[in-house]
């Protein structure tokens, strides 16, 4: 059946009206997506204001719509602006716009070469997308940071001049700098001991305590060394005389009684199913694994220390007690007559009566009170500047966690808990993380020429 005319035209009226408005709607959302107005997006990690001799710039920027355009980074120094990095992004075509959605950078930024001053300037960035908006410039993004540009490293002044250190002791130096540091102190053959200030009510003079472990003879290196803001770094070497020491060594018989009377406490000492269970097993586990990560339980507790002189003067021993082990001795362990370990003690172990009172060796703060592998029962008292004493093997506490103690004061009594074969307290002294001599602060001449003579005429000088 035909149509009549009429009727022909009205269906094609309608036919060209709904493609009208199909290609009008289209238009208008092609025109909606591409004038997107969502911002692109600008992350860059700066952990701090302060920018040295060579700063690495790492960040990211994303655009999630019409896709990245142009990224600049500059930097603006006194009314000039130095471009750091200027990048275009591909593009697809003006439909779809650009290829690029997310892209991480890195640059290094030296300011010598690019003849850039010290002091302070402005980190400036800018990114755009391919955003039909603001007639085909895009969307932008503005990011920008104060800056401080120092390209000097700090100057070093030490202030004490004779340092005469043992084998496995320790000293003390002063010094001054010259800004203000993120990090200084003692470099000794690769261990680093923290400087302080506040002794001196003085936030540029510093003093430190620094070691010589029991392994380290006359060849190690020593110097201060700080990193300012920038991570500009100096290096100030030191007067010292290293005196050189040999240690004892010892041969201790393990036998089945003790393996008896101790192993129980250690109960399961390894999560391994396959591991030894015979007890002689289990003591070198213990001898062995357990010591080391006995040893870094409390250097942790170490490395957090106040900036208080709580100590003064000699340090005490446990009275009327006979010493039945020294500091840095090489054990040669035995079992039926056949060498079975070698360790070393890093303490000074005094026997008196079973359950004797322990004084503090110096007043201080307690800063732990563990039952640690090893050690059994233990204290750490810290005596302020990174200077901590330790007590273990003890039978019961009677301080509390962060009591402030006197010299002399009853913190506990000796025992047998741990790696022990008798009643007897293991004592020794860290400085920072290092076991040192506890001898040395048995001897009032010894605090007096290398430590407290120093830090009293420091203290007329930086009056």
């Amino acid at each position: 059946m035909l149509l009549q005319p009429k009727k022909r035209k009205n269906l094609k009226s309608k036919f060209i009206l709904w493609v009208s408005l199909i290609v009008i709607s289209s238009i208008f959302f092609i025109l909606f997506i591409k004038f997107e107005g969502e911002k692109p997006s600008i992350i860059i990690d700066v952990t701090s204001d302060f920018f040295g001799l060579s700063q690495e710039i790492t960040g990211k920027v994303s655009d999630s719509k019409s896709g990245l355009k142009k990224f600049v980074l500059k930097v603006v120094k006194e009314g000039k602006e130095i471009v750091l990095l200027d990048q275009e992004y591909p593009y697809h075509d003006l439909l779809r716009g650009g290829t690029l959605n997310n892209e991480p950078f890195k640059i290094i930024f030296e300011p010598k070469k690019l003849n850039i001053s010290d002091g302070k300037a402005i980190l400036k960035a800018e990114i755009s997308d391919y955003s039909w908006r603001g007639w085909f410039k895009g969307n932008k993004t503005f990011w920008e940071k104060e800056i401080q540009i120092d390209t000097k490293p700090p100057i070093i002044e030490v202030f004490s001049k004779s340092h005469n250190v043992r084998q496995g002791g320790c000293g003390l130096i002063i010094y001054k700098l010259s800004e203000d540091c993120k990090e200084s102190g003692v470099s000794v053959g690769g261990d680093f001991y923290p400087g302080y200030s506040g002794y001196f009510d003085k936030e540029d003079v510093f003093i430190c305590f620094f070691a010589l472990n029991y392994m380290q003879d006359s060849d190690t290196e020593m110097f201060v060394r700080a990193f300012d803001l920038a991570g500009n770094l100096s290096k100030a070497g030191f007067y010292h005389y290293i005196i050189n020491k040999k240690f004892k060594h010892d041969r201790i018989p393990i036998s089945d009684s003790f393996l008896n009377k101790k192993m129980p406490e250690f109960g399961q000492v390894s999560t391994d199913p396959n591991s030894p269970t015979s007890l002689i097993d289990i003591f070198l586990m213990v001898n062995r694994d357990m010591r080391i990560k006995n040893g870094e339980i409390i250097s942790k507790f170490a490395e957090k220390t106040d900036r208080k002189m709580y100590w003064d003067g000699l340090f005490l021993r446990l009275p009327n007690a006979a010493p039945k082990a020294s500091f840095a001795d090489t054990r040669k362990y035995l079992y039926k007559g056949e060498v079975i370990d070698e360790q070393v003690h890093l303490g000074i172990d005094l026997a008196s009566l079973a359950k004797s009172d322990v004084p503090a060796a110096n007043s201080g703060k307690v800063v732990m009170l563990e039952t640690i592998g090893i050690y059994g029962r233990t204290i750490l008292i810290d005596h302020g500047f990174g200077l901590m004493s330790v007590y273990s093997h003890l039978s019961q506490f009677n301080v509390t966690q962060n009591q402030l103690v006197s010299k002399g004061d009853i913190i506990g009594k000796t025992g047998d808990t741990g790696l022990a074969g008798g009643d007897h307290l293991h004592f020794s002294v860290l400085v920072n993380k290092t076991f040192v001599n506890p001898i040395e602060w048995w001897d009032e001449s010894w605090i007096k020429n290398n430590i407290t003579s120093k830090l009293e005429e420091a203290k007329t000088y930086f009056k």
